[in-house]
């Protein structure tokens, strides 16, 4: 028994001072991209680069799947990220969705309209903050701002 509770121990002391990430499973997103689009593909590169496993789609259904998770077609971006459930179009920032994650809102799908200079992804210089909306029952609000 007492060997037992030293072994039972000992795994509890361990997993404490593990990563966190070391314990939790990998992220995993789905970029459904238009197969001619650039910038979708280095916003795939950039999720990978947070150690997201990242698996890139390409086909021209985009906005109507982007339809499909309720994304008015004037707050769609250009590629749909699946990540656990969520539907996230266009360029968003990776703390914002680490943001949605942790929270677990009850709404699907986030977006950063149209394709912000400076964004995740895209080229250019930052000349505005990146306001993200969240879509609820066909309306939108502004969800985080980065």
């Amino acid at each position: 028994m007492k060997k037992l509770m030293t072994l039972l121990v000992m795994m509890v002391m361990v997993a404490v001072t593990l990563p966190s990430h070391a314990m939790a499973a990998p992220m995993s997103a789905k970029v459904y991209k238009d197969p001619n689009c650039g910038c979708c593909a280095v916003y795939a590169d950039y999720l990978a680069k947070r150690e997201v496993e990242v698996e890139v789609i390409e086909t021209d259904q985009v906005v109507e799947m982007s339809r499909m998770m309720g994304i008015p077609d004037n707050m769609q971006g250009c590629h749909l990220t699946m990540i656990d459930g969520y539907a996230i179009s266009g360029h968003v920032p990776f703390e914002t969705i680490e943001r949605l994650l942790a929270e677990r809102p009850d709404f699907k799908a986030i977006t950063l309209p149209g394709m912000p200079m400076g964004s995740p992804g895209m080229g250019g210089i930052k000349n505005q903050p990146f306001e993200t909306y969240q879509i609820s029952g066909g309306t939108a609000e502004i969800y985080d701002v980065r």
